[in-house]
């Protein structure tokens, strides 16, 4: 039913000029629109609306992800713009802030201005 139909993502911000900074200037993305409850951006063809509320209560686990070729790159990107990496105490990390499963996947996991947690993800080519 919904198979074909194009996904929305949500995430929410209480301090929409932040999270416009940081979902534009320091991810980049493409800025869409500035609506009365929402900006709204572009994410290689995903509509993310990150929606204005009055209280953002972030959620323990990933929210939004993005699935890149070259993790390591991508951080060292996103640290040179002032991300700053997660790590968790019962997880190993390598000193980017990256995990690797046993099956070779990769992940690493940030915050938005607003606490909301994000990852970057390398799937193992076998």
């Amino acid at each position: 039913m919904l198979s074909t139909a194009n996904l929305r993502a949500f995430v929410a911000t209480s301090e929409p000029a932040k999270a416009r900074e940081f979902y534009e200037k320091i991810l980049g993305l493409q800025f869409i629109s500035d609506e009365p409850y929402a900006l709204v951006f572009e994410a290689n063809g995903i509509l993310l609306r990150v929606q204005k509320v009055k209280d953002v209560a972030p959620i323990p686990y990933t929210a939004l992800g993005w699935q890149v070729d070259d993790i390591s790159a991508t951080i060292t990107e996103l640290a040179k713009n002032g991300v700053v990496f997660e790590r968790f105490p019962s997880v190993q990390f390598d000193e980017l802030g990256i995990c690797t499963f046993p099956n070779g996947d990769k992940v690493a996991w940030f915050k938005d201005p607003d606490g909301n947690l994000l990852s970057l993800d390398q799937m193992n080519k076998k």
